[in-house]
């Protein structure tokens, strides 16, 4: 039977070819799942755990609007800061902005098997890294993209593997402790996906006993904590179930390894177009917002992409509308409007 759902949900992957794919997939992710789970706790020692959740702890309760704690585009008039300036001075074939994404996100970024040639990555936060890279480097083309798993989006900042992520990153108070964010460019929240079949109607009762899927180092799996913490809709469900690259989870939903996923809805609504057996269940319980992280040091970096971003949002043509159109509009429907990112507002401005 699980099987048989899992043929029918990867469908939309390409026939034979991706249907084998997917399954070796399946069977690596479940071998390397333990090592992965058991490498994430318990291997830093109590003393460098504490300090860094003393840190997150006392960022949020300073931390409001976290959408709104982020620099202002003013200055963003050609002159370069000295990361922009790093970027630009690097030499020949490395002479490239590097990028952190995902490329199992599908409409977001993916690699499209039936695409024909090299399956270059696409969707939508990658029209945004090319947007960025056209600006500061003047080729839309000049990246380099590093595939980055959830776990992995803010040590690749810190540790300077990458320039910035263009993630579906949700910008929240804890996070702002570690990284600095853009202005918002998509608005999002969290979701329920589920079989067709399930009992589950949403973000309730229902959920008890039930065992759900989230990304390590993901807004779902904080969220959940602290409503099970708070004695919310969570507080009966198993949340054992954590995997380093958010789609693995639904690879565990078509196995009949967990009962519901829970993550973005935008990224359910892909996964959802994905496999026709699943469903969004239930209405978004939060609000968030997705933004470029970068260094907390690179203020002319942020800077620029915000300035970036604000030209992107009023470009009609090749703009944020028409990213929406060609790679959303599928599987969010065709208002935009729900999506749509406030009007910026930046630190110490209304």
């Amino acid at each position: 039977m699980r099987a048989r759902r899992l043929r029918t949900g990867l469908k939309g992957w390409g026939g034979v070819g991706a249907m084998a794919f997917a399954c070796a997939l399946a069977v690596l992710f479940a071998l390397l799942l333990p090592v992965v789970r058991s490498h994430g706790e318990g291997t830093a020692g109590t003393g460098s755990q504490g300090a860094a959740q003393g840190r997150q702890a006392r960022a949020a309760e300073e931390c409001t609007d976290p959408e709104k704690q982020t620099l202002s585009p003013d200055g963003a008039d050609g002159a370069d800061g000295p990361t922009i300036e790093a970027i630009r001075n690097r030499e020949g074939a490395k002479r490239k902005l590097i990028v952190g994404v995902d490329q199992n996100s599908y409409r977001w970024g993916y690699r499209d098997p039936n695409s024909g040639g090299d399956a270059e990555l696409e969707g939508f936060d990658i029209d945004l890294v090319h947007r960025i890279a056209r600006d500061i480097l003047g080729d839309p083309n000049a990246v380099q993209f590093k595939a980055i798993p959830t776990d992995q989006r803010i040590p690749a900042i810190q540790d300077g593997r990458v320039d910035m992520v263009v993630r579906t990153m949700t910008i929240n108070c804890d996070r702002l402790a570690d990284v600095a964010f853009s202005a918002p460019y998509f608005r999002t929240g969290q979701q329920l996906l589920a079989p067709k079949s399930s009992d589950i109607t949403g973000y309730d009762g229902t959920l008890a006993g039930k065992k759900l899927c989230t990304a390590a180092g993901s807004t779902a799996l904080s969220t959940l904590k602290q409503d099970q913490a708070d004695g919310r809709a969570a507080a009966g469900a198993d949340l054992g179930t954590t995997v380093p690259n958010q789609l693995d989870c639904l690879v565990r939903l078509q196995l009949g390894e967990v009962d519901a996923v829970v993550t973005d809805g935008a990224l359910a609504a892909s996964q959802a177009a994905q496999d026709p057996t699943v469903e969004l269940k239930g209405d978004p319980f939060t609000t968030e917002y997705y933004g470029v992280a970068m260094k907390k040091d690179a203020d002319d970096l942020v800077r620029r992409v915000n300035q970036i971003l604000v030209e992107w949002r009023s470009d009609k043509a090749r703009g944020w509308q028409h990213s929406y159109e060609q790679w959303l509009s599928e599987t969010m429907g065709d208002d935009s409007r729900k999506s749509e990112p406030p009007a910026p507002q930046y630190r110490g401005r209304s």
